[in-house]
């Protein structure tokens, strides 16, 4: 997937578990071992009575960790939660990213990797408890929070409110997510012992009547088990919303944040929603290390334990009291060596037979290009073109989101981003084609600014004060569906000594075996976008900090496997296989 913007994340991975610790006085009795296909004659869900949670009116502890079945091939679903048993977890918590349910307004997909309905099912039978965090705005270190990139085609739209223009669209995804949702819930015979509404929106808090919105909205929608809410400690009282739980976020505990929800709801068990295994790395800076007395993943990107785990393992076998499963063992790593990439396709030689521009006498930002049955394009990168006479100074006006490569014909001239917005260019003669490759980095994930994260041109750029006009726009979100044709472009040639991009490179990765997991290493490519097999496994930029790239095994076959690399500069002939991940510089934290 295209990896997600704002604040960054890599110790998360897919299989990151965030550890939600439930604080109780009681130690007598409790139903916490009981796992959800042992539980028969259900009627009164979880409950909360003063500082405790009832399950069927007994006291339930819940061992709670984040697993997000979007992040995790499906073929390691399963692995996972065995590993969630094993650090001695009876709960498992996961978003629900609306923005890859329903990429095109109104088609929505809930298969494969995406099979809620599968994933929340295997969870019951590997005996964990579900609690669902459906959103719609999931944060998540995800895209826009979860929510779709085409609601940002509406130029007056107030995400995360009861503006019509949002609400009317949650309506439509809630009404085909709950039915998927609701005959999973607890008092149906199914592993959901709570739903989530919202999330941390005592961060954002621009609509006091939102909250309330959301309620109804699952409330209507047959959602009859225990609402929460989460929010960070300056974000808790103003995250509320009548009937539900609050609980807590935070990255240590530190005196006063549990006496402070005490203050905020009275009489009920306190909860920890999140407590942050991880945390963010960005372009160029370091790799940052947590010591696992405080903070540090429990599972790597690729399911392998790490010490955090098995500090958890021995603290929640002693609180139980009574021995836990055995860890199952972790998937080996395969090196597979050298990789020639010897074959190349400028990205001008592309353009004429597989993509159709969009004609323009304005620019159009992203989202708002008449495409994917009108909804837009969401991630990737967007060509314009524009025919000049003579050079000058070009000038953005801070309108490029995020990154532009500047060429005139097929020269390349400069960038432009939030730093630099103005560029000489040179002259010449005649009428010539200057071309803007603008790169969508990926849009916020937390904060204010939700509504203002529009990809791609979102305004005039100026060539010596007068503005751009007369626009071909060329989509570039290399669907799977395109990365096909691909295969079939003809011009493909052997690469030279040296080549400038943009350019894609191929090459083929042949295994004998049954595939195991693996990762790759660029070095001595510049910047771009790896694909395996179709998969697009993310970016990858010689500034760092992370070196490599995860490849699952799932995603590799027998014998011939292709590997395509966009890059945008300078390429290397060969990329390595190695079986351990490379992060980079790495930078111990407190």
């Amino acid at each position: 997937m295209w990896p997600c913007g704002g604040r960054r994340q890599r110790r998360f991975g897919g299989a990151a578990v965030l550890l939600g610790v439930l604080w109780l006085l009681a130690r007598r009795f409790n139903w916490s071992e009981l796992i959800p296909m042992q539980l028969w004659g259900r009627t009164l869900g979880l409950q909360t009575e003063n500082s405790q949670f009832l399950l069927e009116g007994m006291p339930f502890r819940i061992f709670g960790g984040s697993m997000h079945y979007f992040r995790v091939p499906r073929e390691y679903w399963e692995d996972r939660m065995l590993k969630m048993k094993a650090c001695g977890l009876n709960t498992l918590t996961t978003y629900v990213p609306w923005n890859l349910h329903e990429q095109t307004r109104g088609k929505f997909d809930f298969t494969q990797d995406l099979d809620l309905e599968a994933f929340l099912s295997l969870a019951a039978k590997n005996g964990l408890w579900v609690i669902l965090r459906p959103g719609p705005y999931i944060c998540s270190e995800w895209d826009l929070g979860g929510l779709p990139s085409w609601l940002l085609q509406d130029p007056e739209m107030q995400l995360r409110t009861t503006y019509k223009g949002f609400t009317e669209a949650v309506d439509a995804y809630f009404d085909h997510l709950m039915p998927i949702v609701v005959p999973l819930q607890y008092k149906k015979g199914g592993p959901i012992i709570a739903v989530q509404v919202e999330n941390e929106y005592g961060s954002y808090a621009k609509d006091p009547n939102y909250m309330a919105y959301v309620k109804r909205a699952l409330l209507s929608r047959g959602i009859v088990e225990l609402l929460m809410t989460s929010d960070n400690k300056n974000g808790l009282s103003f995250g509320l919303v009548e009937g539900a739980l609050a609980t807590v976020n935070f990255q240590k505990l530190e005196p006063g944040v549990l006496k402070y929800l005490d203050t905020v709801q009275r009489d009920q068990p306190k909860m920890v929603m999140e407590y942050w295994t991880g945390w963010f790395d960005n372009w160029g800076g370091p790799h940052y290390v947590f010591d696992a007395d405080d903070y540090d993943a429990v599972l790597t990107e690729a399911g392998d334990y790490t010490s955090k785990f098995f500090k958890l393992r021995q603290l929640f076998s002693a609180i139980i009291g009574q021995p836990l499963p055995l860890p199952p063992m972790i998937e080996s790593k395969a090196s597979y060596g050298a990789i020639l990439l010897h074959q190349y396709i400028s990205l001008w030689d592309v353009l004429p037979s597989l993509i159709q521009p969009v004609k323009s006498e304005f620019p159009v930002n992203m989202e708002n290009l008449h495409l994917n049955d009108s909804s837009g394009q969401s991630y990737g990168y967007v060509l314009y073109e524009a025919v000049i006479f003579g050079g000058g100074h070009l000038h953005s006006r801070d309108h490029v989101r995020d990154r532009a490569q500047v060429f005139v014909n097929t020269m390349y001239v400069g960038e432009l981003d939030y730093n630099t917005v103005e560029l000489s260019l040179p002259e010449g003669q005649g009428f010539r084609q200057l071309r803007l490759l603008v790169e969508n980095r990926g849009r916020v994930n937390y904060g204010l600014a939700l509504n203002e994260q529009r990809k791609g041109l979102i305004g005039d750029v100026f060539l010596n004060k007068t503005p751009l006009r007369n626009f071909k726009i060329y989509s570039l979100e290399m669907k799977p569906d395109f990365m096909k044709s691909l295969q079939q472009v003809a011009g493909w040639s052997a690469v030279p000594d040296y080549f400038v991009g943009p350019a894609f490179f191929r090459g083929r990765l042949w295994i004998e075996h049954q595939p195991q997991d693996t990762f790759l290493k660029l070095q001595g490519w510049e910047k771009g976008v790896v694909f395996v097999n179709g998969h697009n496994l993310g970016r990858y930029w010689k500034i760092g900090p992370q070196e490599t790239l995860y490849l699952p095994g799932p995603w590799l076959q027998k014998g011939n496997n292709e590997i395509v690399i966009f890059e945008e500069r300078t390429a290397g002939r060969i990329i390595q296989s190695v079986d351990i991940p490379y992060l980079g510089r790495t930078q111990y934290v407190d």
